[in-house]
């Protein structure tokens, strides 16, 4: 393997052979390179969609009430109803799986001023588990906290646009009123979302405060919007989905049998819907660029029978000079995984550097569902390995021609 002489006759004849070993290269080429490329591609979209939920808790589901649609104890369908404070504390007593359980109140286009500047945001009332099931980035200040909710303290964490909207560039908000309505409000923190595209504008456009303090201050009572809950280790969400659906039914004399007066979504499910499809994704990609790649290494395995062939009487003498057959097949092996995993590996070098090129273009450009494509070292070495394996297994069957036949018979043999 290490012998210079060994080396140069390899190379003298790929250079005598420069268009059959450059359209032979080039088909090996191709297919590694396709391959990075549909793999960056693939992973660029799954950080898109991973991306779009920001850091959504994924072992956690949504509840939310609807209409009835069936009549049940004296109530005639098409009832409207809500949720309420006293619903939360009601699972939290008889589902002890649930490990964070968090309301949440909804006011839309509500009149927010301050000093000559006046804007409609989105008002939401919320409990500090929120920023655990679905959290933000607090830029300043802090987050809604128990001591918020026990106080029904006037305390709000606005978004990042909000911000932007009623303060000037240099100014802090913190510590800083807001009108709502006509209430002040006291800025305690400044977030911004995790998520990107549509739903990052409506919540950096949004303010959050106590849920209890909104209900108070807008006279809604007990009720809640909706509300969002994660399961503990080891429980499945669908098990407190069902069992809260349940309980919820029986509390707000639904029907048992009725399957849309409570709207929910399992993001558990979900997320594993996803994980699924991506994994379809990437055998995919896998199966499309091994099947071209595998089309270049029979293109190299067609080459290098027409290489035996043409130089048959070379290897005849060489073993009449005394080569072992080993020494012969050998040395078109290495032709061969030379040839493979030159072109392979500038196939991959250019095709990462292409990726990589591509990521640095999207830095400036945010394009939701596709972002950060990229190709992990473990796919880059396992590409390497595909490429010499190949290589080796593109010269096997020449190789073991050109050894089949006895030296006196080759050196006679003539090609046509």
């Amino acid at each position: 393997m290490f012998e210079r002489d060994r080396w140069q006759e390899i190379l003298y004849a790929l250079k005598e052979n420069k268009l059959r070993s450059f359209l032979t290269a080039f088909g090996i080429f191709w297919g590694i390179f396709m391959l990075m490329i549909m793999l960056g591609a693939g992973s660029g979209l799954q950080n898109g969609i991973k991306r779009n939920f920001g850091d959504f808790a994924p072992n956690s589901c949504v509840m939310f009430a609807k209409t009835t649609t069936m009549p049940y104890k004296g109530f005639k369908k098409g009832r409207t109803y809500n949720f309420e404070l006293k619903d939360i504390e009601l699972l939290r007593l008889k589902v002890p799986e649930i490990d964070h359980i968090s309301p949440r109140l909804f006011q839309y286009s509500s009149s927010v001023s301050r000093n000559n500047k006046t804007e409609a945001f989105t008002i939401v009332g919320d409990f500090p588990e929120y920023n655990i099931i679905d959290p933000v980035n607090i830029l300043k200040g802090r987050f809604i906290n128990e001591t918020d909710l026990d106080d029904h303290r006037k305390d709000i964490v606005i978004g990042q646009r909000v911000a932007d909207i009623l303060f000037g560039p240099d100014e802090d908000p913190i510590g800083k009123y807001l009108k709502i309505k006509g209430i002040y409000f006291e800025v305690t923190g400044v977030f911004s979302s995790k998520k990107i595209g549509g739903q990052a504008d409506f919540e950096n456009k949004t303010i959050e405060m106590p849920l209890p303090t909104m209900q108070k201050a807008y006279n809604y009572g007990n009720i809640v919007s909706y509300f969002m809950m994660t399961s503990k280790s080891k429980v499945s969400v669908k098990y407190i989905e069902d069992k809260s659906i349940s309980i919820l039914k029986a509390a707000h004399y639904i029907a048992p049998e009725d399957e849309m007066a409570i709207g929910h979504f399992n993001i558990e499910e979900l997320s594993g819907k996803l994980n699924g499809l991506f994994v379809g994704i990437r055998l995919v990609i896998w199966v499309v660029g091994l099947g071209t790649l595998f089309a270049g290494v029979i293109g190299v395995s067609n080459i290098m029978l027409i290489v035996v062939r043409e130089r048959t009487q070379e290897f005849g003498i060489q073993r009449a000079l005394g080569a072992t057959p080993w020494t012969v097949m050998s040395q078109l092996m290495m032709e061969s995984v030379l040839l493979v995993t030159t072109a392979g590996y500038l196939g991959l070098f250019i095709g990462i550097g292409l990726v990589e090129l591509i990521n640095l273009a999207m830095a400036k450009t945010d394009l939701g569902v596709f972002y950060n494509p990229q190709i992990s070292l473990e796919v880059a070495l396992s590409s390497l390995f595909i490429l010499v394996v190949s290589g080796l297994i593109a010269a096997i069957i020449p190789a073991r021609k050109a050894v089949s036949m006895k030296p006196i018979d080759a050196i006679r043999s003539e090609y046509k």
